[in-house]
């Protein structure tokens, strides 16, 4: 790519700021962003799809590293550094102007694609379960490289039996392999939020047999929505899941936190088993 100016004098060009209503901070440190860029590996003629791009720090270093990037971005301020930017990349950055929650991602970067982003506090959440929680299994994606707050990274990334342990957790770990890449202080950012970040690294793996993401999605909204209940009383919602508990051997005075990704995918795996039965007996 052509020479730049540094990130701060597009910034100042622009008269951008980042906006509180869009969950925005912007990071500027061009070798922090380089450092995010590698978490996913070699990216060079690889595709990836970032949400929430800015003013293009984080673009900057995935173009950098070789890689073909959709950004997509819904705050218009933000438009004119990224045609800049999309003018100097070759060919190799195309901007969708608009809500990241509309786009079909999968048309728009492709099957095999990473996703990499800073993504907007506001949104992150919604979005991460969105890409667990694909009936297709393995996924469009190929990784996910995703900025988040510290807080919310340790929740997906928790073990059975911790205070961050829940939902999330289970959603992130019964098919995928999540990790905790590295952590980013609060002063990188522009302007600095008040909780520290981090970046959170997942690769898809084979997903356990015998078990929709719908039942897991039920399950674990039912166990988790009163976690400080026991499950006999957090599972009675869901039709079958005391009996499941019995013949599973968990002892239903258990609460949510305490039970495993594995618990949690024999009990859905039991619960598809007596709905597919009940389906050929009627």
């Amino acid at each position: 790519m052509k020479p730049l100016p540094p990130l701060r004098k597009v910034i100042a060009q622009h008269g951008l700021s980042a906006s509180k209503a869009l969950g925005q901070n912007f990071l500027l440190d061009g070798q922090l962003l380089a450092r995010i860029a590698r978490v996913p590996g070699d990216l060079n003629g690889e595709r990836v799809y970032e949400v929430g791009p800015g003013p293009g720090g984080l673009t900057r270093a995935l173009l950098e590293a070789g890689a073909k990037v959709v950004a997509v971005e819904r705050d218009r301020r933000c438009y004119p550094p990224l045609h800049e930017l999309a003018a100097v990349s070759d060919g190799r950055l195309r901007l969708i102007e608009g809500d990241a929650m509309n786009v079909d991602e999968a048309a728009e970067a492709g099957v095999g694609a990473h996703i990499v982003a800073n993504l907007p506090y506001n949104v992150g959440t919604a979005l991460l379960v969105r890409w667990l929680s694909g009936e297709a299994w393995p996924p469009w994606w190929k990784s996910l490289t995703l900025m988040f707050q510290q807080e919310v990274a340790q929740r997906i990334v928790a073990s059975p039996d911790s205070a961050a342990y829940g939902r999330l957790a289970v959603l992130a770990q019964w098919r995928s392999l999540p990790r905790l890449a590295m952590k980013v202080h609060r002063s990188a950012f522009v302007p600095p939020p008040k909780v520290m970040s981090a970046v959170v690294h997942i690769q898809p793996k084979p997903a356990p047999s015998g078990v929709s993401p719908a039942t897991m999605a039920r399950v674990t909204a039912s166990a988790f929505g009163q976690r400080r209940k026991m499950l006999r009383r957090s599972l009675q919602s869901v039709p079958g899941a005391l009996s499941a508990l019995e013949r599973l051997g968990i002892d239903a005075e258990r609460r949510a936190e305490t039970l495993t990704v594995e618990e949690y995918v024999a009990l859905a795996r039991m619960l598809d088993g007596s709905n597919s039965n009940q389906d050929t007996e009627s």
